[in-house]
C-alpha cells in the first residue's frame, strides 16, 4: 500500500517528463519550441520542486524531533539501570544474613496487612 502511494505521489511530481526531457507540443518547428508551453513546463517544475523542498524539509524536522526524542528516553534508561541496579544491590546486602531475611519477612509483612486493610476498609 505504501509503495503504491509513493509511485503515485512520483507519477504526481514526474508527469509530463519524458526520459529525453520534457515533452514538446506537437506544432513546434525542427528549430523553435513554443515558448509558452516552455514557461508553463518551467513553472510547474518549479511548484514540483517547491513542494519537493517543503516536504523535504518536514521529514527533516520530524527526524530532528524523534532523534531527541529517542536521546532523552535513553538518558531515562540508563537513569533507571542506575537506580535498578542500587536497588537490587540493596536487597542482595539485606538477605545475606539471617537476622536481616527475618527482619524483611516482618517489614513484608506489615506492609502486605496494611495494603489490605486500606482495600478492605475504602
Amino acid at each position: 500500500m505504501n509503495s503504491r502511494r509513493e509511485r503515485n505521489a512520483r507519477a504526481a511530481l514526474f508527469d509530463g517528463i519524458e526520459e529525453g526531457g520534457i515533452r514538446a507540443s506537437s506544432s513546434y518547428s525542427s528549430h523553435e519550441i513554443d515558448e509558452q508551453e516552455n514557461e508553463k513546463e518551467i513553472d510547474g517544475l518549479q511548484d514540483r520542486v517547491n513542494l519537493l523542498k517543503r516536504l523535504s524539509g518536514d521529514i527533516h524536522e520530524e527526524v530532528d524531533n524523534h532523534n531527541r526524542m529517542l536521546d532523552r528516553m535513553g538518558n531515562d534508561m540508563d537513569a533507571s539501570r542506575g537506580i535498578l541496579a542500587g536497588t537490587v544491590d540493596k536487597f542482595k546486602m539485606v538477605f545475606e544474613t539471617k537476622s536481616s531475611r527475618r527482619m524483611f519477612t516482618l517489614v513484608a509483612s506489615f506492609v502486605v496487612i496494611f495494603v489490605v486493610v486500606y482495600y478492605l476498609t475504602k
